[in-house]
C-alpha cells in the first residue's frame, strides 16, 4: 500500500501568505514523513481562496524529493496547450516522475469560464489526446473544440506522464480504464462501496487489456494521538457536515486504527492511500501528516 497526500489549496486566512506556507509546510512534513506521492488538486472561479495548482506545486516541489508528485487538472477548462507546457515545465523542475490526475469539472465553473460543459466527455478526451501527442514531440491538430493548427510545445517531459483518471459513474470508469494508467476514485465511498466500484474497474480494465499503474482512492483523514483526541477533533467538522460526506467513508483514529483501515482497502483491490486533512488547524494537520510515517511502518 502505497501513501500519498493531496495538500489543500483552499485556506480561510486573512493573510493569503499564510496560506500559501501552510501549503508548503505540509509538502516538507510529508516529505519528512516519507510519503509516497504529493499532489493538490485544481479549482476555479471560487468564492473562497483557493491556491492554484502549477505556481504553488512548483513552489512546493522545493520541499519534497525525488518521489512522484503532481496535480488534479480539470481538462475541459484548460487549453490543451497551456497544460501541455505547464505540466511539461513542472515534470523539468521535478527530480522525480510527474503524475496527472485529472478530472471533468462541473458546470458551475465551466459556466463561469464561458465552456461548453454538455460537452465536457468529449472535451476531456479531445484534451488528453492532445497534450499526450504534444508530450510525444508531434504536432497538434484539432479542430472540434480548440481550432489548434500543427500545435507543438518544447521542452518535453523527459519521461512519460503518468495520468490518473477521476471517475465514479460506469461510463467515467470506462473511460478511465480505456486512457489511463492509474485510477482514482471518489472519497466519499464507504469501504463496501468502494470495493463495488474497485471490482467494476478491473472489470474495465481487463476489457480493455490494461494493466492499470495505480488503483487510488482518496481518504479525509486525522490520526490522533487518541481515539478520543481523534474523535473530539473530527466530531465538530462531522456535525457541521464535512464536505456532506458519509461519516464512514472517513478515516479517522490512531496510527493503528488508521493503518487497519488501509489495509482494508488493501485487500479490496486498492494500491494507494491518497489523504487529505479534516482538520484545517495546521497544527493538527502537521500532526498527522508525521504521524503518517508510523502508519507505513505498520502497513510495512
Amino acid at each position: 500500500m502505497r501513501i500519498s497526500i493531496s495538500i489543500s489549496s483552499s485556506h480561510f486566512v486573512e493573510d493569503p501568505r499564510e496560506g500559501a506556507r501552510n501549503m508548503i509546510e505540509r509538502a516538507k512534513a510529508a516529505n519528512d514523513a516519507g510519503l509516497d506521492a504529493m499532489f493538490i488538486g485544481d479549482h476555479h472561479v471560487t468564492p473562497f481562496p483557493y491556491f492554484q495548482n502549477t505556481p504553488m506545486l512548483g513552489r512546493m516541489m522545493a520541499e519534497w524529493g525525488a518521489n512522484p508528485c503532481g496535480a488534479l487538472y480539470l481538462l475541459p477548462l484548460w487549453h490543451p496547450v497551456t497544460l501541455a507546457e505547464h505540466i511539461a515545465t513542472l515534470a523539468a523542475i521535478t527530480p522525480g516522475r510527474f503524475i496527472m490526475q485529472c478530472g471533468l469539472g462541473d458546470e458551475q465553473q465551466g459556466n463561469a469560464m464561458g465552456i461548453d460543459m454538455s460537452k465536457r466527455a468529449a472535451m476531456f478526451e479531445a484534451c488528453l489526446d492532445a497534450v499526450r501527442a504534444m508530450w510525444r514531440g508531434e504536432k497538434v491538430t484539432e479542430d472540434r473544440f480548440w481550432n489548434l493548427k500543427e500545435a507543438s510545445i518544447s521542452p518535453l517531459p523527459a519521461e512519460p506522464v503518468e495520468v490518473w483518471i477521476g471517475a465514479l459513474a460506469p461510463k467515467a470508469i470506462q473511460r478511465a480504464a480505456r486512457m489511463g494508467e492509474g485510477w482514482l476514485a471518489a472519497p466519499n465511498l464507504t469501504l463496501d462501496k468502494a470495493s463495488g466500484a474497485v471490482s467494476r474497474y478491473q472489470q474495465a480494465c481487463a476489457e480493455h487489456g490494461r494493466e492499470p499503474t495505480a488503483v487510488a482512492i482518496r481518504r479525509d483523514i486525522f490520526i490522533g494521538a487518541t481515539a478520543e483526541e481523534a474523535t473530539s477533533v473530527t466530531q465538530p467538522y462531522i456535525d457541521n457536515g464535512y464536505r456532506g460526506m458519509d461519516q464512514d467513508a472517513l478515516m479517522v483514529g490512531t496510527v493503528e486504527q488508521v493503518a487497519e483501515k488501509m489495509e482494508a482497502f488493501g485487500d479490496v483491490g486498492y494500491t494507494d492511500i491518497c489523504i487529505r486533512n479534516i482538520s484545517t488547524n495546521q497544527a493538527e494537520a502537521l500532526e498527522t501528516i508525521e504521524r503518517l510515517a508510523e502508519v507505513k511502518r505498520l502497513l510495512g
